[in-house]
């Protein structure tokens, strides 16, 4: 008998019933193990390590500061000319998960439309990612990677896990992992399950929402529990995020908890 998936909320999406800074604490009230919400930065370092110690929740994960929201920015890894902005990101995102005890970090890439790229912005993406992981492991941290489906994120730089793990294997560091959404798996048409096994050895976190509508898992297409056996099979240990709108009241919708938990019980165990 293998131990339960560990569930973290992501406070982005659930929860948002209420200020920001009770979430935590509902989110522990709720069942889960962990949060995570991509930028902290509106909360003093401190702050936001009394919140966590309060609820008794470990955050999980959170991005690098990704550009200029307001222009619709999604990272800043690609582009030559914001190296330094970049490597400003990873001293502060470095700073704040050495307050909190956060283990890893999310560099994003960019936006940039296909037709705009040049050798140069995945050159220096990889020079980043290489740059990140090298700094992030003298702290014990490690620097994940994410695509996102371009029905949702049009333009982002990666829009599918062999993507991602290109990129990966290209910046040729140990300490950088994939971070697999399965909802943007199903969103460009590929097999969950299938992108599980092949990714399998580099699987560092996983974020789970239902396709098409992006709610609760289970609600729509997905099988989860074919998902939940290939991360079973694949060894996976880490975090399970929900990163999903709710289709209503956050609470109302969170009877997958315990689907999921019970799930990593392997059923052929002795």
């Amino acid at each position: 008998m293998t131990a339960s998936f560990r569930l973290s909320a992501h406070l982005g999406y659930l929860f948002n019933e209420m200020p920001l800074l009770d979430r935590f604490a509902a989110a522990r009230s709720a069942g889960f193990d962990g949060v995570e919400y991509p930028a902290p930065y509106v909360i003093p370092p401190d702050d936001l390590r009394r919140l966590l110690q309060r609820a008794g929740l470990p955050y999980v994960q959170f991005g690098l500061t990704n550009g200029d929201a307001s222009k619709g920015e999604k990272g800043i890894g690609i582009f030559p000319d914001r190296r330094a902005e970049f490597r400003a990101a990873l001293d502060q995102g470095l700073s704040y998960a050495e307050v909190t005890g956060t283990t890893m970090l999310h560099a994003m890439a960019g936006i940039l439309p296909r037709a705009m790229r040049r050798p140069e912005h995945r050159a220096c993406y990889v020079e980043n990612l290489s740059l990140a992981a090298t700094e992030a492991k003298k702290r014990g941290i490690t620097i994940i990677v994410e695509a996102m489906s371009p029905s949702a994120v049009p333009d982002y730089f990666m829009a599918s896990p062999a993507e991602a793990r290109e990129l990966i294997d290209e910046a040729g560091n140990d300490n950088l992992g994939l971070l697999l959404d399965v909802f943007h798996c199903a969103a460009i048409g590929a097999n969950p399950v299938q992108e599980i096994a092949a990714q399998s050895g580099s699987l560092a976190h996983v974020h789970v929402a239902d396709y098409p509508d992006r709610h609760e898992p289970g609600s729509a297409n997905i099988d989860f529990d074919a998902v939940l056996a290939a991360l079973r099979d694949a060894g996976y240990s880490g975090f399970i995020g929900g990163e999903y709108s709710p289709a209503g009241e956050t609470a109302a919708g969170l009877g997958w908890l315990e689907r999921f938990r019970s799930a990593k019980e392997d059923p052929n165990a002795v």
